[in-house]
């Protein structure tokens, strides 16, 4: 299994939002309109520095693995393991390293920031309160995000435009300014229905909780299926009233959180 060096390895010099923003503009003038091959190859030959691609093991971060894997682009393959995932996120991370022969690296939560919350909230203290539950989130996911970003000039990311009222204006490529680096989602326009499709044709590894109801798989106690007339990511986060379905990995330019109401999930399915 070959190994890639880490964003943490190679470091790049500071962009000015400004910079930042003309960049993305590029990349989105220049591929926008491109296939997702042709779109991977420019946005990474166009790259001051290491390319991250964070994946989650869904169904678009899989493709997304295809495409890279398959061309051998020199893309960092980085994952956050909260330690709440599902059996079957685990099981397919292995395969996934052995179809494509690659090593993606795992990023952990720090110990004694999930010592302390548990200590303080309870094992799954995350469902008394939206706080308790966006102080997970940060503590599981965006600490170790930071970290899998270090360093990082551009950062692959598998969003959809249409998975939720609040991804609906997001590019192919954007400013990251708080994060200080382009991020590019190189399916943004693509459906569901069409990547499922060439993931079928091309024998790409899925996670075989999909085919249940679970279309936006997240940590296993924070995820639930989701019924026919529901929106993609209503099993996240499920139990909140104000349904923002977003852990606050993906920030608009302002460095603020894009969220978005849609319509609230119900009780448990």
């Amino acid at each position: 299994m070959a190994a890639s060096p880490g964003p943490d390895e190679t470091s790049t010099s500071p962009q000015s939002p400004g910079v930042l923003a003309a960049r993305a503009a590029a990349l989105d003038a220049a591929f926008g309109m491109a296939d997702v091959p042709e779109r991977l190859s420019g946005i990474v030959a166009q790259a001051a520095g290491p390319v991250v691609f964070t994946t989650s093991f869904g169904l678009e971060d899989q493709v997304l693995t295809h495409f890279i894997a398959t061309a051998k682009l020199p893309v960092i393959f980085a994952t956050l393991d909260t330690g709440r995932l599902f059996p079957e996120v685990y099981a397919l991370w292995q395969e996934t390293e052995e179809r494509y022969g690659i090593l993606i690296r795992p990023y952990y939560p720090r110990h004694e920031a999930v010592e302390l919350y548990v200590r303080q909230n309870g094992i799954n203290g995350f469902y008394g309160s939206r706080d308790a539950r966006k102080s997970c989130c940060d503590i599981r996911k965006v600490e170790p995000l930071g970290r899998a970003l270090a360093g990082a000039d551009t950062w692959l990311t598998g969003l959809r435009a249409d998975q939720s009222a609040a991804r609906g204006g997001v590019k192919l490529a954007e400013a990251d300014a708080a994060r200080g680096l382009v991020k590019a989602s190189p399916l943004i326009d693509w459906s569901r229905e069409r990547t499922l499709a060439f993931a079928e044709a091309n024998d790409v590894p899925i996670n075989p909780l999909h085919a249940q109801g679970f279309v936006s798989i997240g940590c296993q106690p924070c995820t639930r299926a989701i019924r026919p007339d529901e929106p993609e990511r209503a099993g996240r986060w499920w139990w909140e009233d104000d349904a923002a379905k977003e852990c606050g990995l993906h920030v608009g330019s302002d460095g603020k959180l894009a969220r978005a109401k849609i319509a609230p999930a119900e009780a448990h399915a």
